[in-house]
């Protein structure tokens, strides 16, 4: 029989690995290599001088920084290609996410500060402790604080900042924030273009991980 980490359902692979790339089990880390397998409520981190772009099964691009923690919180398949409710949780570092296949609604990402609702986005994020930066690329967002202040991102630059400062959190906007995810695109090749999934259908991995559906284009 399959052990219980091959019981899990397959989400998505790694398109770009670079240096220390590890998933994150109890007290164990492992390195995951390109090509590798993503299960779902799977944290992921990288290390010093350390990226990776990940593809989840709608054809969604994860981008992470060194230093930077994701857990792929929640993923509920509406088909092969398709979420209806996929939730990201970034812990910490810089991220790029490019949405993908399934309706906007169905995304959830979120910091220690942030809630972010996505409709067609290509978002910098920065997850700093005690502040998160949200940088619009493409389309356009909502942010809101866990205490339900909220700021739509509608033009490309448009940044929301969160600081919390002795349990007070406030967010404003901002066009001019100097920082974006591109200062971590030139050390690494194909961190910050896109893929999509050639084969993702949400099936149970098998206890030999031989890849059978090929999973991305071009690869």
């Amino acid at each position: 029989m399959a052990s219980p980490v091959h019981a899990q359902t397959r989400v998505g692979e790694a398109a770009v690995v670079k240096n220390e790339v590890v998933r994150v089990a109890a007290s164990a880390t492992t390195q995951i290599n390109v090509g590798d397998s993503l299960l779902r409520d799977e944290v992921v981190r990288t290390g010093l001088d350390s990226a990776t772009r990940l593809v989840m099964a709608d054809s969604t691009n994860l981008s992470l920084g060194p230093n930077a923690t994701i857990t792929l919180d929640r993923t509920v398949f509406d088909d092969e290609h398709h979420y209806r409710d996929v939730a990201v949780k970034l812990t910490s570092g810089a991220f790029r996410f490019v949405t993908g296949n399934s309706q906007k609604a169905a995304y959830k990402i979120t910091t220690p500060l942030a809630t972010i609702g996505v409709r067609g986005t290509i978002l910098d994020i920065l997850a700093q402790r005690g502040k998160s930066t949200i940088k619009l690329q493409e389309g356009a967002a909502t942010v809101c604080t866990v205490t339900f202040q909220c700021i739509e991102l509608t033009e490309p630059g448009e940044t929301a900042v969160i600081t919390s400062n002795g349990g007070k959190i406030t967010i404003v906007k901002a066009n001019n924030v100097p920082w974006s995810f591109a200062s971590n695109c030139g050390g690494t090749p194909g961190l910050c273009s896109t893929s999509q999934y050639a084969d993702a259908t949400p099936a149970v991995i098998p206890a030999v991980d031989d890849d059978p559906t090929g999973m991305l284009c071009g690869r």
